[in-house]
């Protein structure tokens, strides 16, 4: 059996807030909640965040930034982090993914990739 030195699970679940969207105003805000597992055999420390955050007009938001939430968390194997954020967009349907960039405790560098999400209002998809 052969286990990966360098091994990040993420879990995504995302939620519609309405009190903080404004349809009329194309204004929908999304919170998601990200479980980021270490599941290699090496300590890793998540530096930055890219995400890429599309509407359902198209319309590409990139953001790029130190940690996650103001933190920098270091997962020992089988840690795990959770936090919670949020996106705006101006349609009720848009998807994210991106990816977090890791160094781990042996210097290795790599980067963990967060598959493509969707986030949607209630009633916009079936």
């Amino acid at each position: 059996m052969t286990t990966t030195r360098h091994a990040i699970d993420i879990d995504v679940e995302t939620a519609y807030l309405p009190d903080q969207s404004a349809p009329e105003s194309n204004r929908y805000v999304f919170a998601y909640t990200i479980t980021i597992s270490n599941a290699g055999t090496v300590a890793a420390k998540l530096m930055t965040r890219h995400w890429i955050i599309t509407d359902a007009n198209g319309k590409v938001q990139e953001v790029r930034g130190d940690g996650v939430v103001g933190e920098q968390p270091h997962l020992a194997p089988g840690e795990a982090f959770r936090y919670t954020s949020g996106a705006v967009l101006e349609t009720p349907i848009g998807s994210m993914h991106g990816s977090y960039q890791m160094v781990a405790d042996d210097g290795a560098e790599f980067d963990a990739p967060i598959a493509a999400f969707s986030l949607h209002a209630p009633h916009t998809v079936h």
